[in-house]
């Protein structure tokens, strides 16, 4: 059985964590923007953190359902609906078969996860079943969603243990300006302690000339040494910020190339990457100097959240209660006292 892709929204895609170990071949990771919305997605319709989602962008699909199945979304508020009916964002629930799921136009934020039970019946390609777009590599033939796709589902479920517990403690909020913590190097010796200042001082504007490739943006140029911009090429995380000629940051995203050969100031830190990943053109980004060990002990805390949740809504609870809080339905399950 399957999902139809009835209208494929702005630009959506299959993405999961993306494919690693393939950047001395050049090949990007590619692999979701926002990797923790991506992830939370998958741990509530109880999927592995990093299998497969659609990935949808500003505006996301109508998709029709031949089978019962569990999903759900995270990410930007896309106001979802099954046949005419609002569903819940952050929180699993099933879709029934015949019906169709209708999502707009991201709410507080610009891009959106969904999960389905089981995973999506999709090719991996050296690890992953990522969609690296700019090659036309991964994912769905190697391309953007259109209508009329007929995607298989993997191992559908009409129930998941625990499913009224499947909810995120609170909904995800972004901001359209945002701080993110930034690991000087490795040529931050290649600016001047006047360009050094103006990056950490200065608002950068993010420029519609962003894509999954690199987020470029507009602000105060930083000033290199010699006004030499060029290195000799070198490998490029995820997040890292180069700093061409012009003296603009652009902060690399998950299609970024394998190597480059401008000079990088810095590199967002892991678990910010998500707040500039939400981030649309007009969304402004400041950077603040941080150090490894601190971007190291908060990824780690990340980490241990998810496997709270995993064994939150995998626990054996002796009863579940349904409280209404103000308005608001909320389900608590309660475990037998050792």
């Amino acid at each position: 059985m399957a999902i139809i892709i009835e209208n494929p929204g702005l630009l959506t895609s299959v993405q999961d964590a993306g494919r690693f170990g393939m950047q001395r071949y050049g090949m990007s990771p590619a692999g979701a923007m926002d990797l923790d919305s991506m992830k939370l997605a998958n741990i509530l319709a109880g999927n592995d953190p990093n299998t497969g989602t659609l990935e949808c962008t500003y505006m996301g699909p109508a998709i029709r359902f031949e089978e019962d199945e569990v999903i759900a979304i995270a990410g930007a508020d896309m106001a979802p609906t099954v046949d005419g009916q609002p569903v819940p964002m952050w929180q699993a629930f099933c879709v029934p078969a015949g019906s169709t799921l209708t999502t707009g136009g991201c709410r507080n934020g610009c891009r959106s996860y969904i999960a389905f039970a089981g995973g999506l019946d999709i090719p991996v390609l050296d690890g992953s079943q990522s969609t690296f777009l700019r090659s036309g590599l991964g994912g769905l033939e190697g391309r953007k969603l259109r209508a009329g796709d007929r995607i298989g589902l993997r191992a559908p479920q009409a129930a998941l243990k625990n499913m009224v517990l499947r909810t995120l403690p609170r909904p995800q909020r972004f901001k359209k300006n945002v701080t993110v913590r930034v690991i000087p190097g490795p040529q931050d010796d290649r600016f001047t302690e006047a360009g050094l200042s103006t990056l950490y001082t200065s608002q950068y504007r993010i420029s519609e000339k962003s894509d999954r490739m690199g987020f470029r943006t507009e602000g105060p140029e930083i000033e290199h040494v010699n006004n030499d911009a060029n290195i000799l090429s070198d490998g490029i995380p995820y997040g890292a910020i180069q700093v061409p000629k012009d003296g603009k940051p652009i902060i690399m995203m998950s299609e970024h190339a394998g190597s480059g050969g401008y000079t990088k100031v810095g590199t967002v830190i892991s678990v910010d990457m998500p707040l500039v990943a939400q981030l649309a053109p007009g969304g402004t980004v400041r950077f603040a100097p941080t150090d490894v060990d601190t971007a190291q002990d908060l990824y780690v805390e990340k980490l241990a959240e998810y496997d709270r949740l995993i064994a939150l809504f995998n626990a054996d609870y002796e009863a579940v209660y349904h409280l209404n809080i103000n308005g608001v339905d909320r389900y608590v399950g309660v475990t037998k006292k050792e």
